[in-house]
């Protein structure tokens, strides 16, 4: 996959077909219709691409509405590349991109990356004051030589799958759903920091992960998590909140990797969500903090061997 970050250093072989958005999450929506249009291109001899920006136009827009990314360019980047896109635009959203007239806009991707097709979702528009709506789009295509594919909304459960139907499920504690809607469990990634090493004293270590403020979260609690560090995905508790325990009133996300001794500090670390285990508690009792800590961890274990055997028949049953 080749990524360009500057339409006017675009330089490509073949016409592509083009879809566009923010993509945030690329839940399994996103990723059906991406599929969909990379499959189509090879058939016709021609590029696929996504057009996407950093940051979300409403945080550059209406930055009091902005919601809390899915998703970072990184991110999005690895799960295109595995999806096998042939051309990812990444642009910078800015207040000028946004008073762009849409003509302008179509015209240069019609020149730079020779847009044959266009694939895009009945309420899509683009442009200055959203002006480049579908029929504007499809006058344009006429003029300018591309056609314009209008999509139905991908649905689950009889609900069109979107990003914000996955935050509303993260932002309750649903992190089991959210994985069904993205096809993959919802992860964070950060670097390993200093913390007040409580966890080591209680007898479990925790990395102390430091992530980026415009990434969403889960509600304070502890969750079974896989932890991945370099090559290896490992079994996890983690705690996100403000440990109330000690009175710190900071927030944080702090990971106990189970039967790991290894040193973490200052490397990157992620975390996959697999499933919330108790909401965040105050203990006044050293004691029954542990008792419970020892409890989380026993059900975590129970929920990965659970995972492990599930994997194992679906092996099984993928080779018969």
């Amino acid at each position: 996959m080749r990524l360009i970050d500057d339409l006017a250093d675009a330089r490509v072989e073949r016409p592509t077909i083009v879809t566009i958005g923010s993509f945030d999450g690329l839940h399994i929506g996103h990723q059906r219709v991406i599929q969909q249009l990379i499959a189509h291109a090879r058939e016709a001899g021609r590029l696929s691409a996504v057009v996407t920006f950093h940051p979300h136009p409403r945080a550059v827009l209406r930055p009091w509405l902005s919601p809390k990314v899915l998703t970072t360019p990184g991110e999005k980047a690895v799960v295109l590349a595995e999806l096998g896109l042939d051309l990812l635009v990444l642009l910078s959203f800015s207040r000028d991109m946004a008073h762009t007239p849409a003509p302008d806009f179509v015209r240069t991707l019609c020149e730079r990356l020779r847009m044959a097709e266009l694939w895009v979702g009945p309420d899509f528009a683009l442009g200055r004051g959203r002006e480049g709506d579908v029929p504007a789009l499809q006058a344009m295509g006429q003029h300018l030589g591309f056609e314009v594919k209008v999509l139905e909304p991908i649905l689950a459960d009889g609900r069109p799958i979107s990003s914000t139907w996955v935050r509303e499920l993260l932002a309750t504690g649903q992190v089991g759903e959210a994985r069904r809607l993205l096809g993959r469990p919802y992860s964070l990634a950060g670097e390993v920091v200093s913390g007040a090493r409580r966890g080591r004293c209680l007898g479990f270590p925790t990395a102390n992960l430091a992530v980026r403020p415009e990434r969403a979260l889960p509600p304070d609690g502890v969750y079974a998590v896989y932890a991945i560090v370099g090559k290896h995905r490992l079994p996890a508790v983690a705690n996100v909140g403000e440990r109330p325990s000690f009175n710190t009133g900071q927030h944080a996300i702090e990971v106990h990797i189970l039967d790991y001794a290894g040193n973490l500090y200052g490397r990157d670390l992620v975390i996959e969500f697999i499933s919330r285990l108790r909401p965040e508690q105050r203990f006044d009792d050293v004691c029954k903090l542990i008792e419970q800590i020892s409890h989380d961890v026993e059900r975590a274990r129970s929920i990965f061997a659970a995972e492990a055997e599930e994997a194992r028949e679906h092996d099984g049953q993928r080779i018969s």
